[in-house]
């Protein structure tokens, strides 16, 4: 096993992740990066793990490509713990690898987990067929809703009141009249479905950067930000990634379509997708996105 002074340098914490925890957290992502050496050589010790690679990072957590003490090869992921982080290894354990990347060994007080290596070289992201990317979001998503969320999973039916609540305040802060009327349109049409959350257990995150290939299966979803509710809530990421205005109708109507949603229930939830990331902006008062709103509008034209 490598000495501490060998793993803290394998593991140098990458100056993005400590900016994106300092924007995102406060004082609490300071903490985490703080934490982060002696907590990687805690668990690199805790799991007989050896350090295989280059560690990756995202903006909440560092990867580090591993080998166990049998030659198994996974990824120790660690992250800071939140409301969205803490859903994941109960996801990944409910999915148990069927369609998603499977969990090995999860530290609940930290949130660490050990994690099946996949291919990081055979990102969806790197196919050039934009169209069948979204296929393959679609097929995965269709397989992991199949299974009902557990009991204590954060759930659409206290997001939706939540972000209606905060509607009100946030419109009087959009200073474009047709932005505003577009904002509170999402917000009628969630309005409208609210009393029917739903109960399926979603990814909430599926876009191209978060399916890998595997020699097991063809494509596995990874870093879900798991929630109980409607399908239709799963569908943005997918609609906004490679974003093309041409094309969201088109991606819209083959997602629904494989996965079998009324297209006015699923478009309701994807405007709350859509009030969702507009809140979080005008709150942090950055502007709104203006894919995001040009989603909405092609969405509003859709008819059927």
């Amino acid at each position: 096993m490598a000495g501490t002074t060998t793993v803290r340098e394998v593991i140098d914490v990458p100056a993005e992740l400590a900016a994106a925890q300092e924007k995102y957290n406060k004082e609490a992502g300071r903490a985490f990066i703080a934490a982060l050496p002696d907590l990687t050589d805690a668990f690199l010790d805790r799991w007989e793990l050896r350090v295989t690679g280059t560690p990756m990072h995202g903006v909440s957590a560092l990867v580090l490509p591993v080998a166990r003490a049998d030659g198994t090869h996974a990824v120790l992921k660690l992250q800071i713990r939140d409301h969205e982080t803490d859903g994941e290894p109960v996801a990944l354990r409910l999915w148990n690898g069927d369609g998603a990347v499977r969990l090995l060994d999860h530290d609940e007080p930290t949130g660490t987990m050990l994690l099946e290596r996949l291919d990081a070289s055979r990102m969806l992201s790197h196919q050039e067929d934009v169209h069948e990317g979204v296929l393959v979001i679609a097929r995965l998503l269709a397989h992991l809703h199949t299974t009902p969320a557990p009991e204590g999973m954060r759930h659409l039916r206290d997001i939706a009141p939540a972000m209606l609540e905060r509607t009100p305040a946030a419109l009087d802060r959009i200073p474009d009249p047709a932005a505003r009327r577009l904002v509170a349109d999402c917000a009628a049409a969630v309005r409208e479905v609210a009393d029917e959350p739903g109960d399926r257990l979603l990814h909430w995150d599926l876009h191209d950067e978060n399916v890998l290939a595997a020699d097991r299966a063809p494509w596995l979803a990874i870093d879900p930000k798991p929630l109980a509710g409607d399908p239709g809530f799963d569908l943005w990421p997918a609609l906004a990634n490679n974003f093309d205005p041409d094309d969201v109708v088109w991606r819209f109507d083959a997602m629904t379509d494989v996965l079998g949603l009324d297209r006015a229930r699923a478009r309701a939830w994807t405007y709350g997708r859509l009030l969702q990331n507009c809140l979080w902006e005008i709150e942090d008062g950055r502007p709104l996105d203006e894919a995001d709103l040009e989603i909405a509008r092609r969405l509003r034209g859709r008819t059927a």
